[in-house]
Order: structure tokens, then C-alpha cells, then sequence
């Protein structure tokens, strides 16, 4: 099955987030630091969908954003960590 990465954001703070028939089933919040950088502070997958990818596929929509917007992502939460300490290609944008 193939899940759809939504964005959603006030400005000051959002979310990254899966859906599955409406139902959240991914997260990943981040803080906005200034005009050109984001906080990536937490990330979590519900169990039933554990193993997936879902994290991953979250992370990088937050890699794509900060590209497409020039900013730098300071992954403050773990998860989001470890994937761009294992994802040299996220380097560009890391803070």
C-alpha cells in the first residue's frame, strides 16, 4: 500500500503526517527557528504500522520541504537522528 505524506503548518509550528481511511497512523512535529530552520522534535509511528518505512517516508517529506523552501532541519528527536546520521544524502540540509 502506498501512503501519501501530508504537511501542515501555522507558520510558527507543524506536523508531517500519514493517514490511513482518515486515521493518523504517522507524525512527525517540527518548530520553525527563524526564517530558514526547522526543529525536527518528534516522530512516532502507530504499532500497527511499525516496519513499514512510515518514519522514514517522514522524514525525508521533511528533507524535500526544507530543499524546496531553503531551510536547514536540526533533528532534534531521535529517530529523525539516527536517519540522518545513516542518510549521507541528507546532509545538505542538516543544521
Amino acid at each position: 500500500m502506498s501512503y501519501t505524506v501530508q504537511n501542515k503548518n501555522d507558520g510558527k509550528r507543524g506536523a508531517f503526517f500519514i493517514e490511513d481511511e482518515g486515521k493518523e497512523i504517522a507524525l512527525m512535529h517540527y518548530i520553525f527557528s527563524g526564517p530558514d530552520k526547522f526543529i525536527i522534535d518528534h516522530t512516532e509511528v502507530n504499532d500497527e504500522y511499525a516496519g513499514k518505512g512510515l518514519g522514514k517516508k517522514l522524514v525525508k517529506a521533511g528533507v524535500d520541504f526544507a530543499r524546496e523552501h531553503k531551510m536547514k532541519i536540526l533533528p532534534y528527536c531521535p529517530y529523525a537522528k539516527k536517519i540522518f546520521s545513516i542518510t549521507p544524502a541528507y546532509a545538505d540540509v542538516l543544521f
